[in-house]
């Protein structure tokens, strides 16, 4: 047998660089630093704009050959069908917030940074040892009760529904709700557990057995827990942030306790709670103009407004008899700066100005 001597050479074929097809071609835009699929809404694109427009897939428009995924009973990814109110088109809804990623963080952490300096100060400076017993006892009551309606509208009504929109413009500042909603009822319970460690005459457990069982907060309960039944995500919009936030949510935040708070020694609450109106004001700002939108539209606003009507004969009676359910806490205080009248006539002002911003008829409720 011949030994093999000598080193084995291989040979390669040549590498040839080439330039993609596509990616060789000059087209007019090729060294634009700007999108040119959407039009924006002003001269220039902001970066809202560019992060949120056309960023969920639609059939309607980019995705030409029909939606590439979908759910095992039929539909594909975000159907219109998802709620029974219809637009010509879904995609001219733009956030006046202009929330995305980073205003999320942005924002979110101006706010917590002036809580906790807030309730920092509080406990150095002891501030909670001048808090009269009532006080205490409506705090511990009421505001951590209300901790519960925040938490499950975050997790149960804005969190379930901000997949089911059928933009990402509409998707996005529905998540920036819920994240809200959610940072805004953890505030509310590390303040409980501020108050339970500084004082013993609160009782920081007491809560959970004001939101299950007392008389006047279980209307409120009840409207929290059907909204979470609600399948239409636009119907769940509408419901939360045009009704209930109107007729309950401001009531008892801006109407009963921003009013009386001061007048009772307390100045750490009503930076507490206003953080939770500042998030709601930004919120309505959206839900306004998304809905004025729908109203206003050429082919379907018509049989939107009728809709929404609909709605409104359905949610406005429940807000309502939660709202009057809430009158005795009202007398709970021992300054009581503001009466239930004047606060729930002030919800009902407020109410009827943003349906007439919407374009909606007031329902006959208000005028009993």
């Amino acid at each position: 047998m011949t030994a093999t001597t000598g080193k084995k050479h291989r040979s390669f074929p040549t590498i040839e660089f080439t330039d993609s097809e596509a990616g060789a071609l000059e087209f007019p835009s090729s060294r634009s630093r700007s999108f040119t699929y959407y039009t924006p809404a002003k001269k220039r694109s902001t970066t809202y704009e560019d992060v949120t427009v056309d960023v969920q897939p639609d059939p309607d428009r980019h995705l030409t050959q029909g939606w590439i995924y979908g759910f095992g009973d039929g539909p594909g990814g975000y159907p219109q069908e998802w709620t029974a109110a219809k637009s010509s088109n879904w995609h001219a809804f733009l956030d006046p917030n202009e929330e995305w990623d980073q205003t999320i963080y942005r924002n979110n952490s101006k706010v917590v940074h002036q809580v906790e300096l807030c309730l920092s100060n509080a406990k150095r400076a002891r501030v909670y040892d001048g808090w009269n017993t009532p006080w205490l006892t409506f705090i511990a009551r009421n505001l951590g009760a209300w901790m519960h309606a925040e938490n499950g509208l975050a997790l149960h009504v804005f969190t379930s529904i901000q997949r089911s929109c059928p933009t990402n413009m509409i998707n996005t500042a529905v998540a920036v709700n819920a994240a809200h909603k959610m940072r805004f009822a953890q505030d509310l319970a590390l303040f409980n557990l501020d108050l339970s460690e500084a004082t013993a005459d609160f009782d920081g457990a007491l809560h959970k057995e004001v939101w299950q069982s007392a008389p006047e907060w279980q209307p409120t309960r009840e409207v929290v827990e059907r909204l979470t039944a609600v399948p239409d995500w636009c119907e769940l919009l509408f419901a939360t942030n045009i009704v209930f936030e109107q007729l309950v949510g401001s009531l008892f935040r801006t109407e009963l306790v921003m009013q009386i708070a001061a007048r009772n020694g307390d100045y750490i609450t009503p930076t507490l709670v206003g953080t939770g109106e500042h998030d709601y004001d930004r919120d309505v700002t959206y839900t306004r103009n998304l809905f004025r939108l729908l109203v206003r539209d050429e082919e379907y606003g018509e049989s939107n407004k009728s809709l929404f009507a609909d709605w409104l004969n359905t949610w406005v009676p429940r807000c309502l008899n939660a709202a009057q359910a809430l009158q005795p806490i009202w007398s709970q205080p021992a300054d009581k700066a503001v009466t239930f009248a004047s606060s729930l006539e002030a919800a009902h002002a407020k109410f009827s100005s943003l349906l007439e911003e919407i374009g909606l008829d007031l329902p006959k409720e208000l005028d009993k």
